[in-house]
């Protein structure tokens, strides 16, 4: 009897060792269980974060080693999106590299590469929704709606109307409908923050936008009172972010009187416009009434369509951070002249892919 008691214990201890045997090794080698991570691109970042590679001037290559992890090699190879046009506006799409001619801070450059690209694009419809558009606000919705008609198929559009603050009325989306839903709900109330409102959608366009082509559209009278960022602060964060910004300004005729004590309140407001649209690589328009509205649509999505991709690897191979300016120039076809429309600069990042204005806009999101 005790011979088999003794028997029936050894034998419950040997099958909880063998037991627990399989479960301490899972333990001792086996991370816990993770959801699946995408492959990140530089692009692919946090929000809070202002992103340093694949921008105009800052090309990438990310490369695996043998343990999986990732690292960037951050290449000169810079890239530029240029349109070009006569004197009339009407754009040139014949072109040759030979046409083109690029200054680097006043240093000729020699060009790689020129593509001619009609890609999808994405963009952002921003609304000036304060009480000062209220008598326009009908006249703006008409004009977005118009644009969101020529519209492609692999294009997408967000919606953000903007007053003393902005917000996100409709995030990326194709959906048509969806779009003219969200304009048809913008109600105007409040004061405005324009350069609030730039700078917090050109930053959601560059992190969130799924096209490499990004813009803003925006519409509004340029009346900038509530913003708590200055002229300075948003056209460096223009030269960080890789987007175009064109702006359709609705300046009220009855403001054009020039005060005693300089530039009427629409000198300002024209000047402002047309100052952060050239920046970026855009352009300003200011209809005096809405039969100019779908021409201008027009204007704008052909604009962003029929660009050419100009290419080069700079001189200045040092990455030290600093703002290079750039100049591109074309030459006269059968006697035109023509117009060459870019960004006025890059930022030569260093290793890392940084450039100094990422501390500037990690501090704003820090603020928010």
């Amino acid at each position: 009897m005790i011979n088999r008691t003794r028997f029936c214990v050894l034998s419950l201890a040997l099958i909880i060792a063998l037991l627990n045997l399989p479960v301490s090794h899972s333990v001792d080698t086996q991370d816990p269980p993770r959801p699946p991570q995408p492959k990140q691109s530089p692009r692919e970042k946090g929000v809070g974060e202002r992103k340093g590679a694949q921008r105009q001037g800052a090309q990438s290559d990310e490369q695996t080693v043998d343990n999986g992890r990732r690292f960037i090699e951050y290449t000169h190879l810079v890239s530029l999106d240029v349109i070009v046009a006569d004197q009339k506006g009407n754009p040139v799409l014949n072109l040759k590299k030979e046409d083109f001619s690029v200054y680097e801070d006043k240093i000729k450059q020699t060009i790689d590469n020129v593509s001619r690209e009609g890609t999808p694009i994405s963009f952002g419809i921003v609304i000036d929704t304060s009480g000062s558009m209220r008598s326009k606000l009908q006249t703006v919705s008409e004009a977005a709606l118009l644009l969101i008609k020529q519209m492609r198929r692999d294009d997408e559009a967000f919606v953000a109307p903007f007053n003393a603050g902005a917000e996100l009325a409709l995030d990326f989306t194709s959906d048509r409908q969806e779009l003219e839903d969200a304009i048809s709900e913008l109600h105007p109330n409040g004061g405005t923050a324009l350069l609030d409102a730039i700078i917090a959608t050109a930053d959601y366009a560059q992190e969130k936008g799924h096209r490499r082509r990004k813009a803003l559209v925006i519409f509004s009278d340029g009346l900038e009172v509530n913003s708590s960022v200055k002229e300075k602060e948003l056209m460096e964060a223009i030269k960080e972010d890789e987007v175009q910004i064109y702006l359709i300004g609705f300046i009220d005729e009855e403001m054009e009187e020039r005060n005693l004590f300089g530039k009427s309140p629409a000198k300002k407001a024209r000047d402002l416009l047309m100052r952060i649209a050239n920046d970026s690589g855009g352009r300003a328009y200011f209809p005096k009434d809405i039969s100019e509205v779908p021409a201008i649509a027009a204007n704008i999505a052909k604009d962003l369509r029929v660009q050419y991709l100009v290419s080069y690897y700079p001189t200045n191979e040092r990455r030290d951070g600093a703002f290079r300016t750039i100049q591109v120039s074309v030459n006269q076809i059968g006697g035109r002249k023509l117009i060459a429309r870019a960004r006025r600069g890059y930022y030569a990042r260093n290793d890392q892919g940084q450039a100094p204005a990422e501390a500037q806009k990690k501090t704003r999101d820090d603020e928010r």
